[in-house]
């Protein structure tokens, strides 16, 4: 079969199968824009590719054509997920910045990037479920998450350098308190809310952490150890 193959692959709407004839890889991303939504909301198990077709305009033959099983479009989804977060910080030139102040963008990018991809924290919580058995699985995600912990290994080599930074920490733990910070309360914004009455996506209480979570990290590599 072909993407080509119209008649049978996308009904009786003659725009969108030729719309999506002649441009493939734009399928492709529309149906990885859904199935994010899609499993980041229900899940690996309850996500049905079915409710992907539909949303699409395509067919569950058109997914397998593309991504060759459910499970295969679930990985692609976790790959293209850490990819967005990795490929924005391989390009923000911290190297350009003093070391206090990269780590200081470096840390409210995370802090930012959490807030406004809550899909992606939804993705990573699932895969923990599943014991990251995808992750595990795909060679993409190890290799797009190394230049993370090269980037913290320059800044903190920099900032060593400089004085900055007094602490002698391991940037994979540095990375671990980032993402720990950036991940908790996107995570866990609905029982921490209930238990404590609070919004954490009112924006002055949103600020007010984003500054508490950044100066703690950067007075901590300052301080001596």
């Amino acid at each position: 079969m072909k993407p080509s193959d119209s008649v049978e692959i996308f009904g009786t709407d003659s725009h969108v199968r030729h719309a999506r004839a002649r441009d493939p890889e734009r399928t492709k991303q529309d149906i990885l824009d859904v199935a994010t939504q899609e499993f980041s909301t229900n899940g690996y198990a309850g996500g049905r590719v079915d409710a992907i077709a539909a949303k699409t305009q395509t067919t569950k033959r058109m997914i397998y054509y593309y991504f060759g099983s459910k499970e295969q479009l679930y990985s692609q989804v976790l790959e293209r997920a850490y990819s967005g977060i990795r490929r924005v910080e391989e390009h923000m030139n911290l190297d350009r910045l003093d070391p206090e102040t990269a780590l200081r963008r470096l840390v409210e990018f995370s802090f930012d990037y959490h807030h406004e991809h809550p899909e992606f924290v939804r993705l990573v919580m699932i895969e923990n479920i599943h014991n990251a058995e995808h992750v595990k699985g795909s060679e993409t995600v190890k290799k797009t998450n190394t230049p993370a912990i090269t980037v913290l290994r320059q800044l903190l080599a920099r900032g060593r350098k400089a004085g900055v930074f007094k602490r002698d920490i391991d940037p994979v733990d540095l990375h671990f308190m980032i993402s720990a910070l950036s991940f908790y309360r996107v995570s866990n914004a609905n029982t921490f809310g209930a238990l404590f009455d609070c919004d954490l996506n009112e924006p002055r209480l949103r600020e007010r952490q984003r500054r508490l979570v950044t100066d703690a990290i950067v007075t901590f590599l300052m301080s001596p150890g």
